[in-house]
């Protein structure tokens, strides 16, 4: 998932890697996270349920519902953390509660306030080290009366910065073997993760907890002997997205729509074959279709210099909504054209759609598929998914 605030100076990456427990299918572990896009704020909690199974996933799963939605409401992640720690019940033989959790709350203009409860300490890195955030400690009650400590803390984030947070199964990964006794334990953890960041400076949030995951897993010689979870909160630039389809409605307005394929500062997709002509003749650079990617259900893919990605119109961009909708799972052996136009919209975070107004009126056969909706709908189909399922800032520009 990526979160972008309104200013698009910054993007958000948040996404997180989790294993459970062999012995278990329900897993005791729940990371959630969540945007509130009239605020410009990003939240997101880790919470770990005590064992694992079903009623450790429902108690972890009640406190990271209850941390998102405190930390909505209050604005201030101790609050929540308060008012959690008043309600979670308390294991009566073990005398602690029954989950404990980190969370993080990120503003508008990316300062961050993080509460820690029982779990690791969360890791923050910055320019190849692990930063000190000072933490502070605050006494609060738990259900049963009884006071507990939380850790709070803040900093302002930079581009680049990462926040990783992860559950004991990581950090305890490999307790008793001969090569980690004491378990991976923090300070290792935080090597690996330096070193992946300095093998790959732009790993992104999704490839290093899934990194961190199956390290902690090679711990315990290729098991899940606990609950394993990690969450990756990365700050970093913007990538922008220009999908153009359909031609203008004033054929006056051609060159203003190559022009604008011609200054995008990001990658760009253009659907529709008339489309890909007007800029063809408009910038000199011809069109060639790859006979060599052809698929059962879809026109194929073309190629024309300075564009990512070139396809047929409406059929390809209803395939990609499709998709979209469905949540389909588009694996590296997905490769129709529809399919990739999906890879690069998720692997963005602002998405202009220039939408041409002409009307085809082939497309408004009522005999035709339902695939054939006029393309305006469709953009604002897909433009709203997007938004909404997977937290994008898109544009519509209509010309």
């Amino acid at each position: 998932m990526e979160f972008t605030p309104k200013t698009s100076d910054c993007a958000i990456e948040v996404d997180y890697c989790q294993r459970y427990c062999e012995k278990n299918r329900i897993g005791g572990d729940v990371f959630l996270s969540k945007k509130i896009k009239e605020q410009s704020r990003v939240l997101a909690v880790l919470s770990d349920g005590l064992g694992s199974g079903v009623k450790a996933g429902v108690l972890a799963t009640l406190t990271s519902v209850m941390g998102l939605n405190y930390m909505g409401s209050f604005r201030d992640p101790a609050k929540a953390a308060k008012s959690i720690m008043e309600t979670l019940p308390v294991c009566s033989k073990r005398n602690i509660s029954y989950s404990t959790f980190s969370m993080v709350d990120i503003d508008f203009d990316n300062e961050v306030r993080i509460v820690e409860y029982d779990n690791p300490p969360v890791l923050i890195t910055r320019n190849g080290s692990v930063m000190d955030t000072q933490k502070q400690e605050a006494d609060v009650l738990r259900a049963d009366k009884e006071p507990v400590q939380i850790n709070v803390s803040g900093f302002d984030a930079k581009i680049g910065d990462r926040i990783i947070m992860f559950s004991d199964g990581v950090s305890q990964s490999g307790i008793g073997s001969k090569e980690l006794p004491f378990g991976w334990g923090i300070e290792r953890v935080g090597k690996f993760i330096l070193d992946k960041i300095a093998s790959k400076p732009e790993i992104s949030a999704h490839d290093l907890s899934r990194a961190i995951v199956e390290k902690s897993w090679l711990n315990n010689s290729h098991k899940a002997l606990d609950d394993i979870t990690c969450g990756v909160i990365y700050f970093r630039n913007p990538r922008r997205l220009l999908i153009m389809t359909g031609p203008p409605y004033d054929r006056q307005k051609d060159k203003m729509l190559a022009s604008l394929v011609e200054e995008f500062p990001g990658k760009k997709i253009i659907c529709g074959g008339t489309t890909a002509n007007i800029i063809s003749r408009e910038t000199g650079r011809k069109v060639h279709v790859r006979l060599d990617k052809l698929t059962a259900d879809l026109p194929p893919e073309s190629i024309m210099d300075g564009a990512d990605l070139v396809t047929e119109g409406i059929l390809t961009i209803g395939r990609a909504a499709k998709y979209l909708e469905d949540k389909t799972e588009l694996d590296f052996f997905t490769d129709d054209p529809g399919a990739k136009i999906v890879k690069l919209m998720l692997d963005s975070d602002v998405i202009n759609f220039v939408v041409g107004t002409r009307i085809n009126e082939f497309h408004q056969d009522p005999n035709m598929p339902v695939d054939l909706e006029i393309r305006r709908n469709v953009i604002k189909k897909i433009s709203k998914q997007l938004e909404e399922q997977y937290y994008k800032e898109t544009t519509i520009q209509y010309i």
